[in-house]
């Protein structure tokens, strides 16, 4: 690893429910991303990354453990993360580095640090599982989307201005030349999650600009069995253009003011000359569908939930204004931080290391992610993307089949196209290897009678929780 001069420094952030259409670099022509545009132009940005579960928690905790959900027994909003199972902020502590956490992790149970030495912000939620489950009326967030202030943001710009003042001490100490350690930090947002309220100056520049989805599909029967059902269930059967306009506009608002918070962070990066020699990751958990299809948030695996952003800088060590369109996992970002800066790998990890693909296009690459998302309503559903093909397995149900590269809006299903029998056959034997739907389920009702013991000893013994952010009635309105 050389010497501690040598050794690279990291800034990792990571947004909540980002989806990558809506950043300029990416192809928006109407939002207003200034930063991540320049972060990418200076370095790497990849297409077609695919999060592990297109939910937060699961999500969030593979991503730290490297592994996929059903390999952690993370599978809902309610599940705990084995304090056992070493994290990417394990391995950079074994490599003698000082991960700080300072933000969102959105991880369950007694252990808010898994790995990391020292964490500034915690989330605004509690310890312990709660109401982890998917609402039953989404329609309720564009219902009283708008102009006004989510808590979130409250949340976000306490983030960024503990960010900002953890760089600022780290560049006084520079400058002092008190310490050369380099800094292993990880920046976690909430935005730009859901609700869809924005503050009035950043929902201006979209009100009268906003556009409806592309592709609205109207409820029928037509519909594949899963998201007629997710349909009723989440009250989207018929929404009107005045409320989908309303929360893409403040969507779309939410995605500039983080952009403006990362630009803050960055410019404290710069003034305190510690730019020079740092990896810096933007990626985000999963994506939002924003009325595509007719539906909203996540938790499907369509494009705009299942994938997520990811842009790679580092100077003179990553080459710039590169674009990638391999397949990818947001594992493989895990991988890629621990090989950068020198630390072990994690056994039992399924990512791989991006920096000899990126340095090297003509490297050997497997174009390969899988997602997975199962729930206690028999929703037991995996994803395999290879190559073009997406095939999106429901148990009990038929599957959906995708050629992206023709289809890139998921407009037509092929599983029933019969010139596409032998690839449905072979996905769905990828997407099964290793991965049993009925022991998943087995293993999920017994994890629900322990998460319910585990709910009622907190609900009555009120355990104190820790690195809590404190979040306010008061924070959330609407003009």
């Amino acid at each position: 690893m050389g010497t501690d001069t040598e050794r690279p420094n990291l800034l990792y952030i990571h947004s909540d429910q980002h989806n990558p259409a809506v950043i300029g670099c990416y192809g928006d022509p109407l939002v207003q991303t200034p930063n991540l545009d320049s972060l990418a132009a200076k370095g790497v940005l990849f297409t077609n990354v695919y999060c592990p579960s297109p939910v937060c928690v699961p999500s969030r905790m593979s991503m730290l453990a490297g592994r996929y959900p059903s390999e952690i027994e993370v599978w809902t909003n309610n599940h705990i993360l084995d304090s056992g199972v070493p994290t990417f902020a394990h391995a950079m502590g074994a490599a003698d580095y000082h991960p700080v956490l300072i933000g969102r992790m959105h991880g369950l149970g007694p252990d808010q640090l898994h790995g990391y030495a020292e964490r500034l912000v915690g989330d605004h939620g509690g310890n312990y599982p709660g109401s982890g489950e998917a609402p039953k009326n989404m329609r309720a967030s564009l219902q009283q989307s708008g102009s006004g202030q989510s808590s979130y943001q409250v949340h976000d710009e306490d983030v960024t201005a503990s960010t900002v003042n953890y760089l600022d001490r780290l560049g006084v100490q520079k400058r002092a030349g008190l310490s050369a350690e380099p800094f292993c930090l990880s920046v976690g947002f909430m935005l730009p999650h859901s609700p869809y309220v924005a503050r009035r100056e950043d929902y201006e520049l979209y009100r009268d600009v906003m556009t409806l989805p592309k592709h609205h599909e109207p409820y029928s029967d037509a519909l594949h069995p899963y998201f007629k059902w997710w349909r009723e269930w989440g009250n989207l059967i018929d929404v009107p253009e005045a409320e989908i306009l309303s929360a893409r506009t403040a969507y779309w608002a939410l995605v500039t003011r983080m952009d403006i918070m990362i630009g803050e962070i960055l410019k404290a990066l710069r003034k305190n000359d510690l730019a020079e020699n740092t990896l810096i990751i933007y990626s985000s958990d999963h994506g939002d569908q924003m009325g595509e299809h007719g539906l909203w948030m996540k938790r499907t695996f369509y494009e705009g939930s299942v994938k997520v952003p990811a842009i790679l800088s580092w100077p003179r060590a990553l080459p710039e204004g590169v674009q990638c369109d391999r397949v990818l996992s947001s594992l493989d970002l895990n991988a890629t931080m621990l090989e950068a800066l020198g630390a072990p790998p994690l056994p039992n990890a399924r990512g791989r290391n991006v920096l000899d693909l990126v340095r090297q296009p003509d490297t050997e690459w497997e174009d390969l992610a899988f997602s997975e998302y199962c729930t206690y309503e028999d929703c037991l559903h995996r994803m395999i993307r290879r190559d073009e093909w997406k095939l999106n397995y429901y148990h009990g149900q038929e599957p959906q089949l995708f050629n992206l590269a023709e289809d890139p809006d998921e407009l037509s299903d092929r599983a029933q196209d019969a010139s596409c029998r032998e690839i449905r056959e072979q996905l769905t034997a990828e997407v099964l290897e290793g991965w049993d739907p009925e022991a998943v389920a087995d293993k999920m009702e017994q994890k629900r009678a322990d998460l319910e013991i585990i709910r009622a000893w907190a609900e009555h013994t009120k355990p104190k929780d820790q690195f809590r952010w404190e979040r306010r009635p008061e924070m959330d309105y609407l003009d």
